[in-house]
């Protein structure tokens, strides 16, 4: 079933008519118990009255209108890869082609292997621009797009943004139906939300929740994270899928789910915790993509951090929310808007700020040139301070959560990634554990020459800690002489004393 213009409107619009009254109305009769004339079921009576049931099959078509508005618009995306592989297993020994040349040559020639994933996707525009998550396509050779009424398409990646984890592809057709953007910013905590995609290699499945949090940021997933957390069961396949709310209207792109061993979606089975990235950040990054091929983010300039109970009481901050600045780049937007060390932003254009990462998040998502107001704590008073937004630097940042030490530093030749629930599994950290691990590391380097292996969690640079891979960046520049490091290696840690290289 395929909706067209105000048709498709007037679904959706009826959707959330329908559901609104129609969970409003179970609650009050399920709320104020035996009333007379309502005859309400009891323990002694456990028919359902009438109006329950009629409350119930209210909800029903409610559940039912948003399901036909929506599914229409929902894509399968099945993407193929190819790589090459050596037939030999000799192929690459120095030894085997002393002894034996070329004798073998055929089988040493690489032969084409694909591999085949699967996914979701949106439909937004009529002509066929579809968003999607950028694990779901990235590395593609091939993609091919099956609508709802099975048709077919051969689909092109109009532009990626890994940071979000948000890629926009296109197919050609007309005619499409497409979900309206909803406003994820209103989003609370307790909201009806259902997600749509296709789990498994299940078609155009739909499941049915609520939102179990927003602004759901540290996972180390995503450089910028400001997820919506839902207990709607999202499972691999589901990636890219939409999370709409109870007009219909997209207000997120599932993107990972949580399971005992991984965040990161496409492992595992739904545990009741799914994120979506929420819809305002998506539709940011495809216009950005649409317009210019990449990710234009806006920039203020200033390092920050969270909040612990000691520097909200010494800030004056009545709470932990929100994030602390620790440090102003001189010249920067918030350096010429008046922002100082010491304050502590609570809120963005009337937003609640929760955390440092929802801040950076919220900051990057809205466009250059833009004048936010910071709602900030400044020695114990409340103050608002307009700033309007710089573009962030393409060097500035952290892509995929990676980030390597300067040419400069005596840390050079470390690299780091953030950790990710799966890798605090894998080196038996506790889930709350912070720091960025080692993953690549030059043997000539001098932190090599120091005793830092491949696999070693760094948590602190000259005693300031490291939380994420942007602040192993930042720490890294500064450090020109000897370097104090703690770190956690098979569960114990350590300090190391790292020499510049002579």
């Amino acid at each position: 079933m395929r909706f067209h213009g105000a048709g498709r409107a007037t679904a959706a619009r009826a959707a959330g008519a329908i559901g609104l009254t129609a969970v409003i109305g179970l609650l009050t009769l399920l709320a104020v118990g035996r009333s007379p004339g309502l005859g309400v079921a009891s323990a002694q009576d456990p028919a359902l009255s009438s109006d329950e049931v009629s409350a119930l099959e209210a909800q029903n078509r409610a559940f039912e209108h948003i399901a036909a508005a929506v599914t229409p618009a929902i894509v399968n995306i099945q993407t193929t890869q190819v790589i090459k592989v050596q037939q030999s297993p000799f192929s690459q020994d120095p030894f085997f082609h002393q002894f034996f040349g070329e004798m073998f040559g055929p089988y040493n020639v690489p032969r084409e292997q694909r591999e085949h994933a699967l996914g979701s996707g949106v439909i937004v525009t009529p002509d066929g621009t579809i968003v999607t998550n950028n694990h779901v396509v990235a590395k593609a050779t091939e993609i091919q797009v099956m609508l709802s009424d099975k048709r077919v398409f051969k689909a092109r990646v109009v532009g990626t943004d890994p940071d979000t984890d948000v890629a926009v592809i296109k197919i050609d057709a007309t005619g499409l139906p497409t979900v309206t953007w909803g406003d994820s910013s209103t989003l609370r905590v307790g909201d009806l939300v259902m997600a749509f995609g296709n789990p498994f290699g299940l078609n155009f499945t739909v499941t049915r929740g609520i939102v179990s949090a927003v602004g759901r940021a540290g996972l180390g997933i995503e450089s910028f994270e400001d997820f919506i957390q839902t207990d709607a069961a999202i499972n691999p396949g589901n990636s890219g899928g939409a999370l709409v709310d109870v007009r219909a209207r997209l207000v997120g792109i599932s993107t990972a789910i949580v399971t005992g061993g991984s965040g990161m979606s496409g492992e595992g089975g739904s545990n009741g915790i799914g994120l979506a990235i929420p819809a305002n950040i998506v539709r940011h990054a495809m216009e950005s993509l649409i317009k210019t091929g990449k990710v234009e983010r806006g920039y203020l300039g200033v390092s920050v951090g969270d909040l612990t109970e000691k520097l909200a009481k010494q800030f004056g901050a009545p709470d932990i929310a929100g994030a602390v600045v620790e440090d102003v780049t001189a010249g920067s937007p918030a350096d010429k808007a008046g922002v100082k060390a010491g304050d502590v932003v609570r809120a963005v254009d009337g937003e609640k700020v929760t955390s440092k990462d929802q801040l950076t998040s919220r900051v990057a998502s809205t466009d250059p040139g833009t004048t936010i107001r910071l709602g900030l704590i400044r020695n114990g008073r409340e103050e608002t301070v307009a700033v309007t937004l710089g573009t962030r630097p393409a060097s500035m940042g952290v892509v995929s959560g990676r980030a390597a030490a300067p040419q400069s530093s005596t840390l050079q030749g470390v690299t780091v990634q953030n950790l990710t629930p799966k890798l605090r599994q894998q080196l038996g950290l506790d889930d709350a554990a912070q720091g960025v691990v080692i993953s690549q590391l030059d043997p000539s380097c001098a932190a090599a020459q120091g005793g830092l292996q491949t696999g070693d969690v760094i948590q602190e640079i000259d005693r300031h800690p490291v939380r994420n891979a942007a602040d192993f960046e930042r720490l890294a520049a500064g450090v020109k002489g000897e370097v104090l490091l703690r770190i956690v290696r098979q569960g114990s840690g350590a300090f190391f004393v790292i020499s510049p290289a002579q």
